[in-house]
């Protein structure tokens, strides 16, 4: 190994090149900061909160300091197909009743991967990587898929948010703490001849404290409530002891067996018109297993377009901290002008950031519109869960050319599958490591 010598430093330095323009601009960083020296104004105006194809979905809604983005934007969608059938505006079904449970179900999950791999070394990467994060706030689609299945939903004014459900980290750290201590006690058990019966026993009982844990600060999910709400005419409405079940059967009315998701990985090791799957990923037990169809960036653009055209919104997966800003609410490669302040080139391509740990799968949001030219897209409209305080009231407008780039899923009805693609989805996934960047989950606040 080689050490940086003084000679090494001189010639970086001599490198650097400071000429009266870029002096300015260097003053320019230093004092505003990256984005702000070389924020493109061009960008600004190309990116118009304008499109021809549109559904109007109403106020948008606030994960606050929580990772919960995936579920928000799936409740997004179930709520704007409520809004419409119910003609109320700015409703929301509760994401503390998912957290809740999706916690819950988390728990287990990670007790249960933690007795599947007791024979494991614990220095070992499967089990390291199991006990850096035993649950967090983040997910995946047929993860959501999974808790409506067993749970159902609520409206959110049977379980509003609390004070952990909004600040989450406090919440994460307790449970991490006690399922770490629950998963040294369970290797132990093992260790000492325990039989598989009683470490399950006492898995339950590790299950029962996280359960009272949850309770304490996210509150206790309602088995039946009520549902009252004044529609857009000022009519009153009221139906008496429903379950979670029975209200996502009538007031959402979805087969989630329908939608499946679709992503572009274009990566070597994952060949499209192939489907995959991540070991160790989930949070139901024998619920529905993740499963994602590897397609080109047109097949994935043309089937969102249609859902849309439909009117139908789309929840979509995304490294949203790239090339983006919040204040002026757009996603686009050319938003910020680095290679030209720096003189240097960034050279990945989509499936080498992939490759190299640059971009993976960060946030989930709800495609709500498009405009096309010609037929073809050069810009979309999204509906994120920041709050409006953010974007254009809490939208945002996403370039073509950053979907192409740092978008990475879609969840459609299947409908829309060519014959070829209902083929190909139906295959037997392929099983991908847990470190897998189609195995990050989406989770930014």
């Amino acid at each position: 190994m080689k050490d940086i010598s003084e000679k090494d430093i001189e010639k970086f330095a001599e490198g650097v090149d400071i000429t009266r323009e870029n002096k300015a601009l260097k003053d320019a960083i230093i004092a505003n900061g990256i984005n702000g020296a070389t924020l493109n104004n061009h960008a600004i105006v190309e990116m118009n909160y304008v499109f021809s194809e549109e559904i109007e979905t109403g106020k948008v809604v606030n994960q606050k300091k929580s990772g919960r983005c995936w579920i928000f934007a799936a409740l997004n969608t179930f709520r704007h197909r409520m809004s419409e059938k119910l003609n109320i505006k700015d409703f929301e079904l509760s994401q503390n009743y998912m957290m809740f449970w999706d916690k819950l179900e988390k728990s287990n999950f990670f007790l249960e991967s933690i007795l599947k791999t007791l024979d494991e070394p614990l220095e070992g990467r499967l089990v390291s990587w199991l006990l850096t994060q035993p649950q967090q706030d983040g997910g995946q689609w047929d993860m959501l898929v999974s808790l409506v299945k067993k749970y159902g939903v609520v409206p959110k004014q049977v379980m509003p948010e609390s004070y952990q459900s909004s600040d989450s980290p406090e919440l994460n750290s307790i449970l991490n703490a006690k399922l770490r201590d629950c998963a040294f006690v369970l290797r132990s058990m093992h260790q000492d001849g325990r039989t598989e019966h009683e470490l399950e026993e006492d898995k339950l009982n590790m299950l029962g404290d996280i359960y009272k844990i949850l309770v304490f600060l996210l509150g206790e999910p309602p088995k039946t409530f009520d549902f009252e709400y004044r529609n857009e005419k000022g009519k009153f409405h009221r139906e008496t002891k429903l379950t979670p079940h029975t209200f996502f059967e009538k007031y959402v009315g979805l087969d989630l067996d329908d939608y499946i998701s679709i992503i572009n990985a274009p990566t070597k090791d994952k060949s499209l018109g192939k489907t995959f799957t991540v070991k160790y990923l989930g949070n139901v037990i024998d619920g529905r297993q993740l499963k994602y169809l590897n397609v080109d960036m047109p097949t994935l653009k043309s089937l969102a377009i249609q859902q849309i055209k439909d009117g139908e919104t789309v929840w979509f997966g995304s490294d949203v901290a790239r090339y983006s800003d919040r204040k002026v609410g757009i996603l686009d490669p050319d938003l910020f002008d680095y290679e030209s302040a720096f003189g240097i080139r960034f050279n990945l391509t989509k499936a080498e950031r992939l490759d190299y740990k640059e971009s993976s799968l960060t946030h989930a949001m709800v495609l709500t519109g498009v405009n096309l030219v010609d037929g073809e897209p050069n810009r979309w409209k999204v509906e994120n869960s920041w709050g409006e305080d953010v974007g254009n009231k809490g939208y945002f407008v996403m370039s073509d050319k950053w979907m192409d780039e740092y978008a990475y899923q879609v969840v459609v009805h299947k409908k829309y599958l060519s014959k070829d693609l209902v083929e190909a989805y139906n295959q037997d996934p392929i099983e991908l490591q847990p470190w897998d960047p189609m195995g990050s989950l989406a989770l930014v606040k």
